[in-house]
């Protein structure tokens, strides 16, 4: 198997940065959807994937959440990566020229704020570098792109203004993904175990699948639901809990859970990032 990432996105995507930062080793190659990202590391074209989940600012990126039960993968690990946006124009341009900004709606989502403010309408693309690239080739002065400073070198476009972000706390978490589970042992260091569940159709079923938890003390740092098989009835739930499954209380507290559930999916046990221990 190569020693490759893949991330979603072009050149120069704060994913592109991630893998950079996390894995320098490793030979970074964008992919044009989550999907094929995922089929990247099914099909062994590429040994990870690095994948983003949730942002401080924006909240989580949906997709991720139905992708990540039915593609096959595991998560081996997870990293918090500091957003620092910058509006990108072509040469030349001036700040009071610009009429739109393209990017990533997650991007926007982050920069709403100060886009108001600067007078500038939010024009959604398929992603921030992918923005930058489609700026640069437009050649437009009023069009800018909300996009990273490696977008902006990469593709050739002036800053007109720096770290645009609503909040100084904008932090993207992101996943790393792999064919493989990783093979951790209990009390080593710490770790968040993530799964996904649905609740049997019975009164209370989510309260009592979760109060196994609650009663063992085990902390859980995430519950998502979303719907699946196209009815609002069918709602499945993706949880972060710190702790290993093989822990005596989390033992307990999954034993609890699977009374009340459907169905129980693991999806990794791995180590947590620094920024999550710090803030413990």
């Amino acid at each position: 198997m190569s020693n490759v990432i893949v991330f979603q996105g072009e050149i120069g995507a704060y994913s592109h940065l991630a893998c950079q930062e996390f894995y320098p080793a490793m030979e970074s190659k964008p992919c044009a959807s989550f999907a094929d990202a995922f089929k990247a590391v099914q099909s062994k074209q590429a040994k990870l994937a690095m994948i983003p989940v949730e942002n401080t600012v924006a909240g989580r990126v949906s997709d991720i959440y139905h992708l990540l039960p039915e593609g096959g993968l595991h998560i081996i690990g997870e990293h918090y990566l500091p957003i620092h946006h910058q509006l990108l124009a072509v040469k030349g341009a001036r700040l009071e020229d610009i009429k739109t900004a393209r990017s990533h709606p997650m991007a926007l989502g982050q920069v709403r704020k100060r886009l108001s403010d600067m007078g500038i309408r939010p024009v959604v693309d398929t992603d921030t570098a992918g923005a930058a690239k489609a700026v640069a080739k437009l050649g437009d002065m009023s069009v800018a792109a909300i996009a990273s400073t490696v977008a902006g070198q990469t593709y050739g476009l002036d800053v007109l203004a720096a770290d645009i972000e609503d909040a100084s706390h904008n932090t993207t978490r992101f996943l790393i993904l792999s064919g493989t589970p990783l093979e951790i042992a209990p009390n080593d260091i710490p770790v968040v175990t993530s799964f996904v569940f649905k609740v049997r159709s019975v009164p209370s079923a989510l309260y009592k699948a979760l109060g196994g938890f609650a009663t063992n003390g085990v902390n859980m740092t995430k519950l998502e639901s979303y719907m699946v098989g196209g009815s609002f009835s069918a709602a499945q739930f993706y949880a972060d809990v710190e702790g290993h499954p093989d822990d005596t209380a989390m033992k307990h507290a999954l034993e609890e859970l699977s009374f009340f559930t459907e169905s129980v999916t693991m999806l990794g046990t791995y180590p947590a990032d620094n920024s999550r221990r710090q803030q413990s």
